[in-house]
């Protein structure tokens, strides 16, 4: 079957006219005829002409379809998601992280955008694609100004008068990897 193909624009065309069948499936080379005053880009081309190579993705994005989805029929309207075998706890990587001398706040941020995956071209906010990180040394972090002394960290035991204040000082002597918790905790979002 034959169908007629027609646009009143002709600036969708470049200066070459060799083009290869691409996006829609035939070539976009035009051919022009002047009817009075204006002039129309006109083609016929075979509807059952290529029509598989339409429902293909294109070479560079095949890597995000397994081998049913990129012959399936509306490749072009799908959104890529995650599926259960793209975040297979076992596959992640691991980081061993050594928090002597590194300052805090860009340490904390650091592994929580490694522990989310936003590092990976696969970033998908509701999965976890992240890696594991393992932080050493979490005695030694370092923080900048008078925050040793002056940044205060409290709790609640949820009972009146059960709040407990200590400086970074004394907790850091304490339980020092509840620093680094605390703080890459605080660069996740919150519904997360």
């Amino acid at each position: 079957m034959a169908m007629a193909y027609a646009t009143s624009s002709s600036a969708m065309f470049t200066a070459s006219h060799n083009r290869s069948p691409g996006l829609f499936g035939f070539s976009t080379m035009p051919t022009k005829h002047s009817v009075g005053k204006s002039t129309r880009n006109f083609q016929i081309r075979c509807q059952e002409q290529k029509v598989q190579q339409r429902n293909l993705a294109p070479v560079e994005q095949r890597w995000m379809f397994t081998d049913s989805d990129f012959t399936g029929p509306d490749v072009w309207n799908k959104t890529w998601y995650p599926k259960a075998e793209d975040h297979v706890n076992t596959e992640k990587t691991w980081y061993v992280v050594d928090a002597a001398e590194k300052i805090l706040g860009r340490l904390a941020s650091t592994i929580a955008i490694h522990i989310r995956g936003k590092n990976l071209a696969t970033y998908t906010p509701s999965v976890d694609m992240g890696a594991f990180v393992i932080v050493v040394n979490a005695e030694k972090v370092a923080v900048s100004g008078k925050k040793r002394t002056q940044k205060l960290y409290r709790r609640h035991s949820g009972r009146p008068g059960g709040m407990k204040v200590e400086t970074f000082d004394q907790l850091q002597q304490r339980i020092p990897e509840r620093i680094i918790v605390r703080w890459f905790v605080g660069c996740f979002p919150r519904e997360g």
